[in-house]
């Protein structure tokens, strides 16, 4: 069996989609993105099909290695995102030349089904509980908010008491608390990110996402040491190196992207490394429905598995959501809060090809917000 061909295709709200097709006629389809960076990842997936065409697809771990290691200059976040898209595609394409789910070439699931938590914006108290209240009748039992919206280095107290606030409603809508994680997004310092967690440590979240950005991450074990939250980070690392003192660092919860960090290949061994520190994974996915079939194979095949995001309705997918892109969107369904495991071959979800196609016809050049403060200096996203 050999490559024969590779497209990338620009889909609304803000993804890219890889399909990878063999001479035998099996298509597989990756996530490949950046966040903003899309065309620039498509160009990178480009440049690394010259490796791939006419290749055996089934030679998956050679495929990454050479891709990853192969040129002088490598790692980040685009190259890094084009490799992952690949390698999901390729995994999809060894399930289906097999006939199984990518979890049962991993030796078989280790769980029946995956917990799910869905996002809300939760910038206003009485927005947040209305969102969560609607989570909840989609069948969600946990979701993840901002803690913040655009503030400074070191938030009013005011700001503070703001969050606690807001998180507290939340805890209200979803009958208690346990199910509410809370982002950070790295947007504030390391004293107000320990201040914050001390404040919200009564209400018990699920954990708090992100307390600083990654260039910080040595302030990690500081801020897990001041607080009883579990501590989760990991959305903007991009390797099992990019983890390796993150996880000695007192974190509960890693959370690779399989679009980021070099898919479902790296990100197994991301979670491997996390459990010899005693450490959770809860694979990032504001993406699309290929990055989350990526992912639940992921959580459905390595021991510590914790929740896994869903992009279901995230205000980010404005012409476009989670399910317009699947022939049956029945994989996802909810029951109790929870995925149960994909069973069909590959990566476990047919995609819509005739509708990918229309999209990409649309396109996008989705670019994330750029904050500034009522000085006008730069302000965290």
């Amino acid at each position: 069996m050999k490559i024969v061909r590779m497209e990338t295709f620009l889909v609304p709200p803000r993804w890219l989609f890889l399909r990878i097709e063999t001479d035998d006629g099996i298509v597989g389809w990756g996530e490949p993105v950046v966040e903003g960076r899309a065309h620039t990842v498509a160009a990178a997936v480009d440049e690394l099909s010259d490796h791939l065409l006419g290749a055996d697809p089934l030679r998956i771990e050679d495929h990454w290695q050479t891709l990853s290691k192969g040129g002088f200059y490598r790692g980040g976040p685009v190259l890094s995102s084009a490799v992952a898209g690949i390698d999901q595609a390729l995994w999809d394409i060894a399930g289906k030349a097999r006939g199984v789910p990518v979890h049962e070439l991993f030796g078989g699931p280790v769980r029946d089904r995956v917990q799910m938590y869905a996002w809300i914006a939760g910038d206003e108290p009485d927005q947040a509980a209305e969102q969560a209240h609607a989570r909840r009748q989609q069948g969600f039992t946990a979701v993840k908010m901002n803690a913040t919206a655009a503030v400074g280095a070191l938030p009013t107290a005011a700001e503070l008491d703001g969050v606690v606030e807001r998180v507290g409603v939340v805890n209200d809508a979803l009958g208690g608390p346990g199910g509410t994680a809370v982002d950070f997004h790295g947007r504030l310092s390391p004293a107000a990110a320990r201040s914050l967690c001390r404040e919200l440590e009564p209400l018990r979240p699920m954990f708090v996402e992100e307390p600083v950005v990654p260039e910080l991450s040595f302030e990690l074990p500081r801020i897990c040491s001041s607080t009883t939250i579990p501590i989760a980070t990991g959305e903007r690392l991009y390797s099992r190196w990019d983890f390796r003192e993150v996880l000695a660092s007192g974190i509960a919860v890693a959370q690779p992207d399989l679009s980021h960090a070099g898919g479902i290949s790296e990100c197994r061994r991301i979670a491997a490394a996390a459990e010899t520190y005693g450490v959770t994974v809860a694979p990032h996915c504001p993406l699309g429905p290929i990055a989350l079939a990526a992912c639940l194979q992921l959580d459905l095949s390595v021991p510590n598995a914790l929740v896994q995001e869903s992009s279901l309705g995230i205000h980010y997918n404005v012409d476009g959501d989670l399910l317009d892109y699947l022939v049956d969107p029945a994989p996802f369904a909810l029951q109790d809060g929870h995925i149960e495991r994909l069973t069909a071959p590959g990566l476990g979800v047919d995609i819509d090809e005739a509708a990918v196609r229309r999209a990409a016809e649309r396109g996008h050049r989705w670019r994330n917000p750029v904050w500034r403060g009522p000085d006008g200096a730069l302000r965290e996203w």
